[in-house]
């Protein structure tokens, strides 16, 4: 299967990206800079979203089954104490329609450009990796990254309905907090002590797209949540 994943370069996006190569996948990745090791992956900048859609159009052309959006940048000083909304300045006003851009904006303007191809394909596929932070009563104060993972559920509801009869099988991921320090080269048991239970292993979330895309053309996981174990909002 052939799998491009937007939001390659680190984290979550590189275990992804090796995860999936690993289990026979053919992978391309995305990312504002690539990897040295990586040639035949594809540069874009999401903040310049319809210049990153040509790109990206340009680098797959119709070979492309499955994609995973796995873009989400956040404010200054988010998910500490010191997150401060109201801060005044214009730094902070540009940083927030930089977040909007890169995070909603680009969204629609890519995934409109790259479904054609991804329809043409017996098994279409979108996994769009949230984040609770997404969720009703999350618990979470920041404003703008919160607002753009509402909207990333919303997008991903109204692909299902207009691209149902093509059967597109949408899928939204809501992570919890990752632990994105520990690479699958890392144990996946060491990787999980890692935070005390607080913390999710790239591993599991690689073992889930994994599994997502094994399922028959028959059925597609809607939602999915997937909290640290020991995440007490949830």
């Amino acid at each position: 299967m052939s799998v491009v994943i937007i939001g390659a370069s680190r984290g979550l996006g590189r275990a992804l990206a090796t995860g999936l190569a690993d289990a026979g996948h053919t992978v391309v990745g995305v990312a504002r800079t690539v990897p040295e090791s990586e040639p035949a992956w594809i540069a874009a900048d999401l903040a310049r979203p319809t210049d990153a859609a040509d790109r990206i159009a340009a680098g797959i052309g119709d070979d492309v089954d499955t994609i995973i959006w796995n873009v989400g940048i956040w404010e200054r000083q988010a998910f500490t104490d010191a997150y401060d909304f109201t801060a005044a300045g214009e730094a902070h006003d540009a940083e927030v329609e930089t977040l909007i851009t890169t995070n909603v904006t680009a969204a629609v303007i890519v995934l409109r450009r790259l479904l054609p191809a991804l329809l043409r394909q017996d098994r279409p596929r979108v996994i769009i990796t949230g984040s609770t932070s997404g969720l009703a009563g999350s618990g979470r104060p920041e404003v703008a990254f919160g607002a753009s993972k509402h909207a990333i559920h919303g997008i991903a509801d109204a692909l299902r309905e207009g691209y149902r009869a093509d059967r597109l099988a949408v899928t939204t991921m809501q992570l919890g907090y990752l632990n994105t320090e520990d690479g699958l080269d890392v144990p996946e048991l060491d990787a999980a002590e890692r935070g005390a239970g607080t913390l999710i292993p790239v591993h599991d979330i690689v073992k889930i797209v994994r599994t997502l895309l094994e399922l028959s053309p028959a059925a597609f996981v809607r939602d999915l949540t997937l909290p640290a174990i020991l995440d007490g909002r949830f």
